[in-house]
């Protein structure tokens, strides 16, 4: 399998980006870590094992990009607002810096997908709903789409209100956004056992405002033996993009 390792500065950012790339072909997937993780969780949580079929057919390439949770919504010595407006430098440095550099890598212009587990779930969710010219895909596995989770009852902020997925879609009238939604590929998984129950509650919560606005998606709770944690999503990824391949999204 092809593997590469590339680093460069971001200046929305103010330091160097690290990241990972695994294939050498197909759609281009980038994979945003759980809480605090790095661009290398993926591969030394063997997900990038799990998934090497697909890898080595040339039928998905993944980006794994790194992250600042620590300086925005896992700050917890900084305001709320100030946690967002640094999550929305790290906004700015995935599609005006590290998408550039995708498109550019790949030869692909968009249509990316959008995946990652736990924390990672509510990044590529997020990145999807803000960002449908970039993304037309997404699975989220044990995600938390609400702001409140990291802020509490904060969204007076309108820098958190527009990192909330529960909350800007249940607002959402822009047609622009809604029919991109409509027509791309929604995957929100959760398990139901241990260590799942505020992703349970949040994958509720945006089932019910996805429903209210008619988008189209795919939510789906697994057993009550399927914990919060790496060795099921090992088993989730692989199964949503050999489903995704069968339909011919991939």
């Amino acid at each position: 399998m092809n593997v590469e390792y590339h680093k460069f500065f971001s200046p929305r950012v103010g330091r160097d980006m690290e990241c990972k790339i695994y294939g050498h072909d197909g759609k281009p997937v980038i994979v945003f870590p759980s809480s605090g993780g790095r661009f290398y969780e993926y591969e030394d949580f063997r997900m990038v094992e799990a998934c090497a079929s697909f890898l080595e057919r040339g039928i998905v390439r993944f980006y794994a990009v790194d992250s600042i949770d620590r300086e925005t919504w896992l700050d917890a010595w900084k305001s709320p607002s100030d946690r967002a407006q640094r999550h929305n430098d790290y906004d700015g440095y995935i599609v005006e810096e590290f998408v550039p550099f995708v498109r550019h890598h790949s030869g692909c212009g968009s249509g990316f997908l959008a995946t990652g587990c736990s924390m990672g779930g509510y990044h590529s969710a997020n990145f999807f709903f803000r960002h449908p010219d970039v993304f037309d895909s997404v699975i989220a596995l044990s995600g938390i789409y609400d702001a409140r989770f990291f802020v509490g009852e904060a969204l007076d902020s309108f820098e958190v209100y527009a990192n909330s997925p529960v909350d800007y879609l249940a607002g959402m009238e822009d047609n622009w956004f809604l029919e991109r939604y409509r027509n791309g590929r929604i995957i929100i998984c959760t398990g139901q056992g241990a260590w799942e129950e505020d992703s349970i509650r949040h994958t509720r919560l945006l089932e019910k405002v996805l429903g209210q606005k008619s988008i189209p998606a795919w939510v789906d709770y697994w057993g009550y033996d399927v914990d919060h944690d790496w060795p099921w999503w090992r088993v989730q990824m692989p199964y949503f993009l050999q489903e995704l391949n069968r339909q011919g999204s991939i």
